[in-house]
């Protein structure tokens, strides 16, 4: 009898936690904290790449030769003209140091936030001019270019 209702607890404990590694990263607004719609915005971004950072917050084009060269052609069409070419800063601030206008920006899940959402300032949503799969290969090129602390690159742990 002990080893049916332990077999029974390992199998409710089981499920559980198969549900939980499969559970989406709630996304919110950088301002409001309102919880983001992902399911509008620009058609084509729908790949393995974003269901995996759904799942898991973490940039999975991160370190990606290939994806970060096309996100730094995105960033110059698109982020060029308010954060500089190689992301110093112009209107906008720079992208490749410690500081954050929006400290949760330091992960991934926040900087996408911000890319999807907008901020204040000039900084609108994007998720009309680019899909998320688009947003993803740039913040990979500016997670290429950061020149800050390691300890501090919270995408990095």
């Amino acid at each position: 009898m002990k080893l049916k209702t332990c077999m029974a607890a390992f199998a409710v404990g089981a499920a559980f936690f198969s549900v939980a590694a499969y559970a989406e990263v709630t996304f919110r607004h950088a301002i409001t904290g309102e919880v983001l719609d992902l399911n509008g915005g620009k058609a084509g971004g729908d790949t393995d790449a974003v269901k995996q950072f759904k799942e898991t917050g973490k940039n999975p084009y991160n370190g990606d030769k290939e994806a970060i060269e096309k996100g730094h052609s995105l960033f110059l069409t698109a982020c060029s003209g308010c954060h500089g070419h190689e992301a110093e800063g112009k209107l906008g601030p720079g992208l490749g140091d410690d500081y954050w206008t929006y400290p949760r920006a330091a992960t991934d899940v926040g900087l996408f936030e911000v890319l999807w959402g907008g901020a204040q300032g000039m900084m609108g949503p994007q998720n009309n001019n680019l899909n998320a799969d688009e947003m993803l290969q740039i913040m990979a090129w500016i997670r290429s270019i950061y020149k800050g602390d390691p300890a501090k690159a919270e995408w990095l742990k």
